[in-house]
């Protein structure tokens, strides 16, 4: 049974992004970003909350405001290693069955929609779950920084993903679907997960979930409402701060 005591949401964040140095610190609303994320992942109330911090700044900056964190290797490849390294420093005894990986630079994400990715490991065959909403314009649908999980939701409200791509061919049909970097793992699963090579189609599409789906994982899909706000750039910094001041 999945509940808050064998639950942990982990967010990843590191200092070294490309487009936006020091996009955890970044200041939204009197707030830097990564607190921001650290909240609505409390208000989710799926378990304890912890950053996988890849700089020892990040990681005063979240118990400052009351959060718990821990420093991890920088040097990790991905988010997904990340979180299984602080996983294995902070639960040794493996209190915690099931592990949401929150992205921390989602900081206009909505509670209800990290509980309904954790709530698709509930489909039993399921190893990991993640989430998306309906695209609704043709611009998006041919914007390939957009990644589309092909999935049948238009009959239902949660189904397995048969492929992630960044551009809808002939072969998929509308409607498509916006993939949110969110997941939930089952423990075990995760950690197969960072011990898999990367493999050909991750390589190809840059997308990490492929390894998964290429070595025989299944991942459901869960439809959402809203697509939350990724931020990358300065400009995006911006629109969230925007956006967060009239919440």
């Amino acid at each position: 049974m999945i509940d808050n005591q064998n639950t942990i949401v982990v967010i990843p964040a590191r200092m070294a992004s490309t487009r936006l140095p020091g996009k955890p610190l970044a200041d939204i609303n009197g707030l830097p970003m990564i607190i921001q994320c650290w909240k609505r992942a409390v208000q989710a109330n799926l378990g304890p909350v912890l950053v996988a911090a890849a700089e020892v700044e990040i990681a005063d900056v979240v118990r400052s405001h009351g959060g718990d964190a821990i420093v991890t290797n920088p040097a990790l490849p991905s988010g997904s290693d990340r979180i299984a390294e602080a996983l294995a420093l902070r639960d040794p005894q493996r209190r915690f069955e099931y592990v949401v990986n929150l992205q921390g630079d989602l900081p206009t994400i909505d509670s209800l929609s990290i509980q309904r990715c954790l709530a698709g490991l509930m489909n039993e065959p399921a190893d990991i779950s993640t989430i998306a909403a309906r695209i609704e314009t043709e611009e998006d649908v041919a914007n390939p920084n957009i990644v589309k999980a092909i999935a049948p939701l238009a009959e239902r409200e949660v189904a397995f993903a048969r492929d992630f791509v960044r551009h809808a061919g002939p072969e998929h049909q509308p409607p498509y679907w916006h993939h949110i970097g969110v997941y939930a793992y089952k423990r075990a699963v995760l950690e197969r997960f960072v011990r898999l090579p990367v493999s050909e189609r991750e390589a190809e599409r840059k997308l990490e979930q492929m390894r998964a789906m290429d070595n025989g994982l299944r991942i459901v899909v869960v439809r959402v409402d809203t697509v939350p706000l990724g931020v990358d750039t300065p400009a995006e910094l911006e629109i969230a701060r925007r956006m967060l001041r009239k919440a």
